[in-house]
């Protein structure tokens, strides 16, 4: 196994740096000047000048690039054009707000879709069944943005039940930041006032990506409780008079959960990178924010940095999934 992830973990060093080669080339090709998108239109030649030169951008791409690795292999990021701060300490900003709101929103994806598909699974042909279906078809299909921009409608501008975009109101001061996690500090704070505030500001976007989550996990599970079922062991357990939430607990649910961990750690390290559209609608200060504003000035070490340590978050979901894997089955080996 120590073999094993050894061999992985060398291969994630091969993946992202090409991951960061190919960033790299890709945003230093487009055709446009990310120093004057920054100044502006108005800003004198001169000055452009000079902002290049001292952002290295003047330099011949190959010059840029073993200057970016160079700092690389220390743990720089480079430094952002639009925030003038390291592209790390901005990740480490908005990073904690994604993360509150993938495991708000793999929360419900998991309780509901696992659920939602065992149901279905159990009353097979059932009209619980087709309703289920229906719903991971729907949920599937339905856009994020579509759906966050609904729920805003009927439940803050209709109803007013839950609050609007942003993390907090504009009235109420944010705890100081300890760990950057809103939830933590305002714990530590004593802020009651400020976390219940937060809690509902989480609901509406951790539902939206819910939503989409619990679509695919409720599709999986399904799927994979059915083969299952179907087993001789299970029709064995039946006959020796097993009660069926025990059968389907004990003896099914668990051998059917490989495929479902490999669907919920997919789900939970897109939910990480940050949902692009549903942090936009919902103003919610995430990584997927940072990014788009990022790639819109055409900030080049964000947009590089950022991409860097979305594939990162992707290779380590996929080897605690592996893992995992082990664990749960002690039949798989990896040699």
């Amino acid at each position: 196994m120590l073999g094993y992830v050894a061999r992985r973990l060398v291969w994630m060093v091969v993946v992202l740096g090409g991951v960061t080669t190919i960033t790299f080339f890709v945003a230093r090709v487009i055709p446009a000047d990310p120093v004057g998108a920054i100044l502006g239109p108005q800003a004198p030649p001169e000055a452009i000048e000079r902002e290049k030169e001292r952002w290295g951008l003047d330099k011949p791409i190959y010059v840029q690039y073993a200057r970016y690795m160079a700092g690389l292999l220390r743990g720089d990021l480079g430094r952002s054009l639009r925030t003038r701060r390291p592209v790390l300490e901005d990740i480490k900003q908005f990073f904690p707000a994604t993360v509150e709101l993938a495991l708000a929103a793999l929360l419900i994806g998991v309780v509901m879709g696992i659920g939602l598909g065992m149901v279905s699974a159990v009353r097979s042909g059932q009209p619980v069944d087709h309703a289920s279906r229906v719903f991971a078809i729907v949920g599937l299909s339905m856009p994020a943005f579509w759906l966050g921009l609904l729920l805003l409608l009927v439940f803050y501008y209709r109803l007013g039940w839950l609050p609007g975009p942003g993390q907090l109101p504009y009235w109420l001061p944010r705890p100081p930041r300890v760990t950057g996690f809103l939830t933590i500090d305002a714990m530590l704070a004593r802020d009651w006032t400020a976390f219940v505030s937060y809690l509902h500001h989480l609901v509406m976007p951790a539902f939206t990506l819910g939503w989409l989550s619990t679509a695919s996990i409720t599709r999986i599970t399904r799927s994979s409780m059915l083969e299952v079922l179907r087993e001789e062991y299970i029709k064995t357990a039946r006959m020796k008079g097993l009660r069926e939430n025990v059968v389907v607990m004990k003896h099914a649910f668990k051998n059917a959960l490989l495929p479902v961990i490999t669907v919920t750690g997919i789900r939970f390290a897109s939910l990480l990178e940050g949902a692009v559209l549903t942090e936009t609608v919902f103003a919610w200060p995430g990584l997927g924010r940072y990014a788009t504003y990022s790639f819109l000035s055409i900030d080049f070490n964000a947009v590089v940095g950022t991409a860097l340590f979305m594939a990162l978050l992707y290779a380590m979901s996929n080897l605690i999934v592996d893992l995992l894997y082990a664990y749960l089955n002690p039949k798989i080996r990896y040699d």
